[in-house]
Protein backbone atom coordinates (compact mmCIF):
# COMPACT_ATOMS: atom_id res chain seq x y z
CA UNK A 1 0.00 0.00 0.00
CA UNK A 2 1.47 3.49 -0.59
CA UNK A 3 1.38 5.88 1.76
CA UNK A 4 1.37 9.53 1.32
CA UNK A 5 3.30 12.82 3.58
CA UNK A 6 3.71 16.33 2.08
CA UNK A 7 6.54 18.85 4.01
CA UNK A 8 7.02 22.51 3.44
CA UNK A 9 10.00 23.88 4.72
CA UNK A 10 10.12 27.15 7.24
CA UNK A 11 12.87 29.38 6.69
CA UNK A 12 14.76 31.83 9.02
CA UNK A 13 15.94 35.27 8.11
CA UNK A 14 18.73 34.08 5.90
CA UNK A 15 16.73 32.04 3.82
CA UNK A 16 17.56 28.73 5.58
CA UNK A 17 15.92 26.12 6.14
CA UNK A 18 15.07 26.00 9.87
CA UNK A 19 12.71 23.15 10.05
CA UNK A 20 10.13 21.37 7.96
CA UNK A 21 6.18 20.81 8.59
CA UNK A 22 4.61 17.51 7.78
CA UNK A 23 1.17 17.31 6.23
CA UNK A 24 -1.11 14.76 5.64
CA UNK A 25 -2.19 13.66 2.14
CA UNK A 26 -3.77 10.77 0.97
CA UNK A 27 -2.48 10.66 -2.45
CA UNK A 28 -0.52 12.43 -5.08
CA UNK A 29 -3.33 15.49 -4.89
CA UNK A 30 -1.01 17.99 -3.44
CA UNK A 31 -4.46 19.76 -0.97
CA UNK A 32 -5.84 18.34 2.20
CA UNK A 33 -8.52 16.45 2.28
CA UNK A 34 -9.75 14.77 5.16
CA UNK A 35 -12.02 15.53 7.74
CA UNK A 36 -10.60 13.54 11.07
CA UNK A 37 -7.99 15.55 12.25
CA UNK A 38 -7.03 12.93 14.57
CA UNK A 39 -7.04 10.25 11.98
CA UNK A 40 -4.80 12.65 9.86
CA UNK A 41 -2.20 13.59 12.89
CA UNK A 42 -2.29 9.65 13.34
CA UNK A 43 -1.17 8.95 9.65
CA UNK A 44 1.74 11.40 9.38
CA UNK A 45 3.33 10.22 12.53
CA UNK A 46 3.02 6.55 11.42
CA UNK A 47 4.00 6.92 7.84
CA UNK A 48 6.54 9.92 8.43
CA UNK A 49 8.18 7.21 11.32
CA UNK A 50 7.93 3.93 10.56
CA UNK A 51 6.86 4.00 6.74
CA UNK A 52 8.93 6.66 4.43
CA UNK A 53 11.59 7.46 7.54
CA UNK A 54 11.84 10.92 9.01
CA UNK A 55 15.07 11.37 7.85
CA UNK A 56 14.02 11.41 4.52
CA UNK A 57 11.81 13.82 5.28
CA UNK A 58 13.37 16.33 7.60
CA UNK A 59 17.04 15.21 7.51
CA UNK A 60 17.65 15.63 10.83
CA UNK A 61 15.67 19.07 11.31
CA UNK A 62 12.26 19.36 13.51
CA UNK A 63 9.17 18.41 11.77
CA UNK A 64 6.12 20.41 12.79
CA UNK A 65 3.01 18.46 13.50
CA UNK A 66 -0.32 19.56 13.98
CA UNK A 67 -1.92 18.22 17.23
CA UNK A 68 -6.00 18.21 18.10
CA UNK A 69 -6.97 18.68 21.31
CA UNK A 70 -8.13 15.04 21.42
CA UNK A 71 -4.26 13.42 20.77
CA UNK A 72 -2.96 15.89 23.17
CA UNK A 73 -5.20 15.17 26.35
CA UNK A 74 -4.04 11.38 25.34
CA UNK A 75 -1.01 12.28 25.14
CA UNK A 76 -0.19 10.71 21.91
CA UNK A 77 2.55 13.80 21.47
CA UNK A 78 5.17 11.59 23.38
CA UNK A 79 5.52 9.12 20.92
CA UNK A 80 8.26 11.35 18.99
CA UNK A 81 11.36 12.34 20.80
CA UNK A 82 11.41 16.03 21.62
CA UNK A 83 14.05 17.55 19.64
CA UNK A 84 12.59 16.55 16.59
CA UNK A 85 9.60 17.77 16.67
CA UNK A 86 7.67 20.81 17.47
CA UNK A 87 3.97 20.27 18.88
CA UNK A 88 1.79 22.72 16.71
CA UNK A 89 -1.37 23.64 18.51
CA UNK A 90 -4.55 24.22 16.39
CA UNK A 91 -6.03 27.30 16.52
CA UNK A 92 -9.51 25.70 17.34
CA UNK A 93 -7.84 24.09 20.97
CA UNK A 94 -9.57 24.74 24.05
CA UNK A 95 -7.43 26.36 27.03
CA UNK A 96 -9.30 23.89 29.92
CA UNK A 97 -6.67 22.66 32.19
CA UNK A 98 -6.51 19.42 30.74
CA UNK A 99 -5.28 20.72 27.92
CA UNK A 100 -3.18 23.18 30.12
CA UNK A 101 -1.50 20.79 32.06
CA UNK A 102 -1.17 18.16 28.91
CA UNK A 103 1.05 21.04 27.58
CA UNK A 104 2.94 22.33 30.37
CA UNK A 105 3.94 18.26 30.89
CA UNK A 106 5.32 18.65 27.47
CA UNK A 107 7.21 21.88 28.16
CA UNK A 108 8.76 20.00 31.19
CA UNK A 109 9.70 16.90 28.60
CA UNK A 110 11.70 19.56 26.90
CA UNK A 111 9.55 19.65 24.01
CA UNK A 112 8.61 22.75 21.65
CA UNK A 113 5.35 23.67 21.55
CA UNK A 114 3.61 26.46 18.46
CA UNK A 115 0.21 28.01 18.20
CA UNK A 116 -1.23 27.79 14.61
CA UNK A 117 -3.55 30.53 13.17
CA UNK A 118 -3.02 33.17 15.67
CA UNK A 119 -4.88 36.13 15.39
CA UNK A 120 -5.97 38.86 17.16
CA UNK A 121 -8.70 37.69 19.59
CA UNK A 122 -6.65 35.05 20.58
CA UNK A 123 -3.89 37.78 22.56
CA UNK A 124 -5.72 36.61 25.84
CA UNK A 125 -5.26 33.21 25.56
CA UNK A 126 -3.19 31.41 28.66
CA UNK A 127 -1.67 29.10 26.13
CA UNK A 128 0.60 32.15 25.31
CA UNK A 129 2.55 31.76 28.49
CA UNK A 130 3.50 28.22 27.32
CA UNK A 131 4.16 29.03 23.73
CA UNK A 132 7.78 28.96 21.78
CA UNK A 133 7.08 29.43 18.49
CA UNK A 134 3.58 31.67 17.30
CA UNK A 135 2.28 31.29 13.84
CA UNK A 136 0.43 34.44 11.97
CA UNK A 137 -1.39 33.53 8.99
CA UNK A 138 -0.60 36.33 6.58
CA UNK A 139 -3.80 35.31 4.36
CA UNK A 140 -6.16 35.55 7.22
CA UNK A 141 -4.84 38.29 9.67
CA UNK A 142 -4.97 41.47 8.64
CA UNK A 143 -1.79 43.74 7.94
CA UNK A 144 -2.52 45.92 10.84
CA UNK A 145 -1.98 42.68 12.90
CA UNK A 146 0.93 41.10 11.02
CA UNK A 147 2.64 44.29 12.87
CA UNK A 148 0.53 44.46 16.01
CA UNK A 149 0.48 40.40 16.85
CA UNK A 150 4.40 40.53 17.67
CA UNK A 151 4.50 44.05 19.45
CA UNK A 152 1.92 43.70 21.29
CA UNK A 153 2.47 39.85 22.91
CA UNK A 154 6.52 39.65 21.91
CA UNK A 155 8.38 39.15 25.43
CA UNK A 156 11.84 38.09 24.03
CA UNK A 157 11.36 34.61 24.57
CA UNK A 158 8.72 33.95 22.13
CA UNK A 159 9.30 33.94 18.44
CA UNK A 160 6.86 34.32 15.56
CA UNK A 161 6.49 32.97 12.25
CA UNK A 162 4.77 33.81 9.23
CA UNK A 163 3.12 31.09 7.44
CA UNK A 164 1.34 31.94 4.19
CA UNK A 165 3.55 34.43 3.10
CA UNK A 166 2.73 34.56 -0.89
CA UNK A 167 4.66 37.84 -2.44
CA UNK A 168 7.95 39.20 -1.80
CA UNK A 169 6.38 42.57 -0.22
CA UNK A 170 4.65 39.89 2.44
CA UNK A 171 8.23 39.07 3.49
CA UNK A 172 10.02 41.85 3.10
CA UNK A 173 6.84 43.46 5.76
CA UNK A 174 7.06 40.18 7.96
CA UNK A 175 10.95 40.53 8.67
CA UNK A 176 10.50 44.40 9.30
CA UNK A 177 7.93 43.85 11.57
CA UNK A 178 10.37 41.68 13.68
CA UNK A 179 9.70 37.66 12.18
CA UNK A 180 12.15 35.03 12.64
CA UNK A 181 10.64 32.27 10.48
CA UNK A 182 9.00 31.93 7.37
CA UNK A 183 6.70 29.52 5.40
CA UNK A 184 4.69 30.27 2.74
CA UNK A 185 4.52 29.82 -1.42
CA UNK A 186 6.66 32.48 -2.17
CA UNK A 187 9.49 30.43 -0.76
CA UNK A 188 8.19 26.45 -1.95
CA UNK A 189 4.71 24.71 -1.96
CA UNK A 190 4.62 21.50 -0.19
CA UNK A 191 6.54 18.80 -1.79
CA UNK A 192 4.61 15.12 -2.03
CA UNK A 193 6.67 12.07 -0.35
CA UNK A 194 5.54 8.85 -0.80
CA UNK A 195 6.90 5.10 0.54
CA UNK A 196 5.33 1.47 0.44
CA UNK A 197 3.70 0.32 3.55
CA UNK A 198 4.50 -3.47 4.07
CA UNK A 199 0.78 -5.26 4.25
CA UNK A 200 -0.03 -6.01 8.08
CA UNK A 201 -1.19 -9.62 9.08
CA UNK A 202 -4.12 -8.46 11.03
CA UNK A 203 -4.42 -11.35 13.35
CA UNK A 204 -1.12 -10.08 14.90
CA UNK A 205 -1.87 -6.36 16.05
CA UNK A 206 -5.13 -8.36 17.40
CA UNK A 207 -2.66 -10.47 19.52
CA UNK A 208 -0.32 -7.99 20.43
CA UNK A 209 -3.35 -5.85 21.76
CA UNK A 210 -4.31 -9.76 23.63
CA UNK A 211 -0.82 -10.05 25.37
CA UNK A 212 -0.96 -6.19 26.87
CA UNK A 213 -4.74 -6.90 27.96
CA UNK A 214 -3.50 -10.36 29.24
CA UNK A 215 0.01 -9.77 30.55
CA UNK A 216 -0.03 -5.69 31.13
CA UNK A 217 3.21 -5.72 28.55
CA UNK A 218 4.84 -8.91 29.12
CA UNK A 219 8.47 -8.17 26.53
CA UNK A 220 9.42 -11.23 26.06
CA UNK A 221 6.04 -12.19 25.03
CA UNK A 222 5.29 -9.27 22.70
CA UNK A 223 8.76 -9.42 21.84
CA UNK A 224 7.76 -13.60 20.21
CA UNK A 225 5.16 -12.11 18.44
CA UNK A 226 6.39 -8.93 17.13
CA UNK A 227 8.84 -11.34 15.29
CA UNK A 228 6.33 -13.05 13.56
CA UNK A 229 5.06 -9.74 11.67
CA UNK A 230 6.95 -7.88 8.93
CA UNK A 231 5.70 -5.19 9.09
CA UNK A 232 5.30 -4.59 12.27
CA UNK A 233 8.95 -5.31 13.27
CA UNK A 234 10.32 -3.24 10.28
CA UNK A 235 8.49 -0.33 11.67
CA UNK A 236 9.23 -0.14 15.08
CA UNK A 237 12.98 -0.66 14.20
CA UNK A 238 12.74 2.07 11.54
CA UNK A 239 11.07 4.07 14.14
CA UNK A 240 14.11 3.53 16.80
CA UNK A 241 16.80 3.81 14.45
CA UNK A 242 15.49 7.15 13.25
CA UNK A 243 17.93 10.40 13.83
CA UNK A 244 15.09 11.42 16.28
CA UNK A 245 15.78 8.75 18.42
CA UNK A 246 19.54 10.08 18.47
CA UNK A 247 20.94 6.53 19.34
CA UNK A 248 24.30 5.90 18.45
CA UNK A 249 24.19 2.22 18.08
CA UNK A 250 22.25 0.75 14.99
CA UNK A 251 19.33 -1.17 17.57
CA UNK A 252 18.46 -4.88 15.43
CA UNK A 253 17.22 -6.78 18.55
CA UNK A 254 13.05 -6.37 19.14
CA UNK A 255 13.44 -6.66 23.07
CA UNK A 256 15.86 -3.74 22.87
CA UNK A 257 13.45 -1.92 21.13
CA UNK A 258 10.95 -2.41 23.43
CA UNK A 259 12.86 -1.68 26.59
CA UNK A 260 14.05 1.78 25.00
CA UNK A 261 11.21 2.53 23.98
CA UNK A 262 9.21 1.83 27.09
CA UNK A 263 5.75 -0.19 27.64
CA UNK A 264 3.90 3.25 27.53
CA UNK A 265 5.43 4.86 25.01
CA UNK A 266 5.19 1.06 22.84
CA UNK A 267 1.00 0.48 24.23
CA UNK A 268 0.54 4.11 22.62
CA UNK A 269 2.53 3.37 19.44
CA UNK A 270 0.94 -0.27 18.79
CA UNK A 271 -2.41 1.07 19.37
CA UNK A 272 -2.22 3.99 17.17
CA UNK A 273 -0.64 1.44 14.12
CA UNK A 274 -2.92 -1.47 15.16
CA UNK A 275 -6.39 0.46 14.80
CA UNK A 276 -5.11 2.11 11.71
CA UNK A 277 -4.46 -0.97 10.66
CA UNK A 278 -7.13 -3.24 11.40
CA UNK A 279 -10.12 -1.12 10.47
CA UNK A 280 -8.29 0.04 7.21
CA UNK A 281 -10.96 -1.57 5.06
CA UNK A 282 -13.35 -2.61 7.48
CA UNK A 283 -16.09 -0.18 8.74
CA UNK A 284 -15.25 0.94 12.31
CA UNK A 285 -18.17 -0.39 13.89
CA UNK A 286 -16.59 -4.05 13.59
CA UNK A 287 -14.10 -2.74 15.56
CA UNK A 288 -16.07 -1.06 18.09
CA UNK A 289 -18.55 -3.65 18.37
CA UNK A 290 -15.79 -6.37 19.41
CA UNK A 291 -14.51 -4.01 21.80
CA UNK A 292 -17.79 -3.00 23.76
CA UNK A 293 -18.37 -7.52 23.38
CA UNK A 294 -14.48 -7.87 25.49
CA UNK A 295 -15.78 -5.32 27.81
CA UNK A 296 -19.41 -6.65 28.51
CA UNK A 297 -18.33 -10.00 28.72
CA UNK A 298 -15.14 -8.82 30.92
CA UNK A 299 -17.34 -7.30 33.65
CA UNK A 300 -19.57 -10.08 33.52
CA UNK A 301 -17.34 -12.42 34.51
CA UNK A 302 -17.12 -11.88 38.37
CA UNK A 303 -20.76 -11.83 38.20
CA UNK A 304 -21.00 -15.56 37.23
CA UNK A 305 -18.02 -17.03 39.56
CA UNK A 306 -15.51 -16.47 37.12
CA UNK A 307 -13.67 -13.87 38.22
CA UNK A 308 -10.54 -15.84 37.10
CA UNK A 309 -11.57 -16.39 33.48
CA UNK A 310 -12.44 -12.27 33.50
CA UNK A 311 -9.41 -12.08 30.50
CA UNK A 312 -10.50 -15.25 28.45
CA UNK A 313 -13.68 -14.02 28.86
CA UNK A 314 -12.37 -10.42 27.52
CA UNK A 315 -10.97 -12.27 24.44
CA UNK A 316 -13.45 -14.05 23.23
CA UNK A 317 -15.84 -10.66 23.22
CA UNK A 318 -12.22 -9.38 21.13
CA UNK A 319 -12.68 -11.96 18.84
CA UNK A 320 -16.00 -12.42 18.66
CA UNK A 321 -15.95 -10.57 14.85
CA UNK A 322 -12.41 -11.87 13.58
CA UNK A 323 -14.13 -13.72 10.70
CA UNK A 324 -15.55 -10.41 9.46
CA UNK A 325 -12.08 -8.79 10.48
CA UNK A 326 -10.14 -11.57 8.02
CA UNK A 327 -12.44 -12.36 5.66
CA UNK A 328 -12.17 -16.12 6.22
CA UNK A 329 -14.62 -18.72 7.70
CA UNK A 330 -14.44 -18.70 11.41
CA UNK A 331 -13.67 -22.41 11.42
CA UNK A 332 -10.67 -21.72 9.37
CA UNK A 333 -8.91 -19.37 11.15
CA UNK A 334 -9.57 -20.96 14.58
CA UNK A 335 -6.67 -23.08 15.09
CA UNK A 336 -4.51 -19.26 14.84
CA UNK A 337 -6.63 -17.96 17.29
CA UNK A 338 -4.40 -17.36 20.58
CA UNK A 339 -6.98 -18.31 23.08
CA UNK A 340 -8.10 -21.12 25.75
CA UNK A 341 -9.77 -24.07 24.10
CA UNK A 342 -12.64 -23.50 25.68
CA UNK A 343 -13.05 -19.99 24.55
CA UNK A 344 -12.55 -21.57 20.54
CA UNK A 345 -15.28 -23.33 21.54
CA UNK A 346 -17.70 -20.61 22.71
CA UNK A 347 -16.59 -18.78 19.80
CA UNK A 348 -17.54 -22.04 17.28
CA UNK A 349 -21.52 -22.09 19.24
CA UNK A 350 -20.04 -25.09 21.14
CA UNK A 351 -22.59 -24.97 25.04
CA UNK A 352 -20.06 -24.42 27.76
CA UNK A 353 -20.16 -22.14 30.37
CA UNK A 354 -18.41 -19.57 28.14
CA UNK A 355 -20.46 -19.95 26.05
CA UNK A 356 -23.52 -19.27 27.66
CA UNK A 357 -22.37 -15.81 28.94
CA UNK A 358 -21.67 -15.26 24.39
CA UNK A 359 -25.77 -15.79 24.59
CA UNK A 360 -26.07 -13.03 26.78
CA UNK A 361 -24.46 -10.49 24.98
CA UNK A 362 -25.65 -11.64 22.06
CA UNK A 363 -29.61 -11.47 23.32
CA UNK A 364 -28.79 -8.25 24.95
CA UNK A 365 -27.27 -6.41 21.73
CA UNK A 366 -30.75 -8.14 19.53
CA UNK A 367 -32.75 -6.82 22.34
CA UNK A 368 -33.79 -10.64 22.50
CA UNK A 369 -35.76 -9.66 26.26
CA UNK A 370 -37.31 -12.55 26.39
CA UNK A 371 -34.44 -14.65 25.78
CA UNK A 372 -32.09 -12.10 28.06
CA UNK A 373 -34.47 -12.95 30.42
CA UNK A 374 -34.22 -16.89 30.42
CA UNK A 375 -30.52 -17.13 30.00
CA UNK A 376 -29.96 -14.55 33.04
CA UNK A 377 -32.16 -16.72 35.43
CA UNK A 378 -30.03 -19.40 34.42
CA UNK A 379 -26.60 -17.32 35.40
CA UNK A 380 -28.67 -15.60 38.09
CA UNK A 381 -27.42 -12.66 37.29
CA UNK A 382 -30.16 -9.66 37.56
CA UNK A 383 -31.58 -8.24 34.13
CA UNK A 384 -30.92 -4.36 35.37
CA UNK A 385 -27.40 -5.81 36.17
CA UNK A 386 -26.83 -6.70 32.99
CA UNK A 387 -28.04 -3.44 31.71
CA UNK A 388 -25.70 -1.36 33.73
CA UNK A 389 -22.95 -3.37 32.97
CA UNK A 390 -23.69 -2.96 29.27
CA UNK A 391 -24.06 0.62 29.70
CA UNK A 392 -20.37 0.65 31.39
CA UNK A 393 -19.07 -1.09 28.64
CA UNK A 394 -20.45 1.03 26.03
CA UNK A 395 -18.79 4.20 27.92
CA UNK A 396 -15.38 2.39 28.03
CA UNK A 397 -15.32 1.96 24.60
CA UNK A 398 -16.00 5.67 23.68
CA UNK A 399 -13.88 6.95 25.87
CA UNK A 400 -11.18 4.82 23.79
CA UNK A 401 -12.42 5.98 20.25
CA UNK A 402 -13.21 9.75 21.66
Amino acid sequence: MEVFVARQPIFTKNKNVFAYELLYRSGKQNFYDHTDGDQATSDVITNSFSVIGIDTLTGGKPAFINFTQNLLKKEMATIIPPGSVVIELLEDIVPDEEILAACRKLKQLGYTLALDDFVAFNKISPLIDLADIIKVDFLKAKPDDWKAIPREIGNGRIRFLAEKVETLEQYEEAMACGYSYFQGYFFSKPEIFSGQDLAPYKLNYLRIIQEINRFGGDFDRIEEIVKQDVSLSYKLLRLINSAAFGLVTKVTSIKYCLVLLGIKEFVKWVTLVSLRNIGEDKPDELIILSLIRARFAELLAPEVGLRERSSDLFLMGMFSMIDALMDKPLQEIIDEIPVADDVKDALLGNVNPLREIYDVIIAYERGEWDVLAEKTARLDVPESEVSRLYITALQWVQQIFS
